[in-house]
């Protein structure tokens, strides 16, 4: 299916992108619950925020935000990137997937938009909870923290359900720590060489269905 582009340059087409983003992409929750938490110094994660809270980022000094829900003509990435540019914050993007294994590039463009963020810096899905958690995860793993410390950004506190479809996040963190009792690799390194999604999602199905 294909999703509709909306256009936020004429009222009436801000007034339907508004209306969208609300209900359909449920906005409207988020204007109270921010799921915003301290990952590591200058690093932050979060569910998507509102133009207020974008403001009220800017404000704590932040400086770069890492959209992890792709872009494209969605009404909440048209206003987010509206909301950045009024601000003066540094929008950038990769997409990942909270029930899916995420493709080796996106990964690997998270770790580059990490390195060169000026900080501090956010990263963001929709609710906060799971492609958020990844990603503060894989951030870090890259820091030299263990695998154990990286687990808990994958937490119900965050409202991350590991027996849901959303396990396949732990599960690339299972696939990499079985990966580390043959021997130290670093994470980046383990994903660009060695990491396959397609595998990876074999493998989680199989182990649910073992269950």
């Amino acid at each position: 299916m294909r999703t509709r582009r909306h256009d936020i340059g004429t009222a009436r087409g801000r007034r339907q992108a508004f209306a969208s983003y609300l209900i359909l992409d449920h906005a409207i929750l988020r204007y109270w619950w921010t799921n915003f938490h301290l990952v590591a110094p200058g690093v932050f994660r979060s569910n998507q925020p509102t133009h207020g809270r974008f403001g009220k980022m800017a404000k704590l000094g932040i400086r770069t935000v890492i959209n992890l829900r792709g872009e494209g003509g969605h009404p909440r990435y048209l206003f987010e990137a509206e909301s950045c540019r009024a601000l003066g914050l540094r929008l950038v993007s990769t997409q990942l997937s909270a029930r899916k294994a995420a493709p080796r590039d996106q990964i690997l463009r998270l770790f580059q938009l990490l390195r060169e963020a000026e900080r501090p810096v956010v990263m963001h899905c929709k609710s906060g909870a799971d492609r958020a958690g990844f990603a503060s995860a894989l951030h870090l793993l890259a820091e030299g923290h263990s695998v154990a410390e990286a687990r808990r950004q994958l937490h119900p506190r965050f409202l991350h359900f590991k027996n849901s479809r959303t396990g396949i996040l732990d599960h690339i963190l299972d696939l990499y720590e079985a990966r580390l009792q043959e021997g130290p690799i670093g994470i980046e390194e383990w994903i660009a060489t060695e990491y396959d999604p397609e595998a990876a999602t074999a493998s989680y199905a199989a182990r649910k269905a073992d269950r």
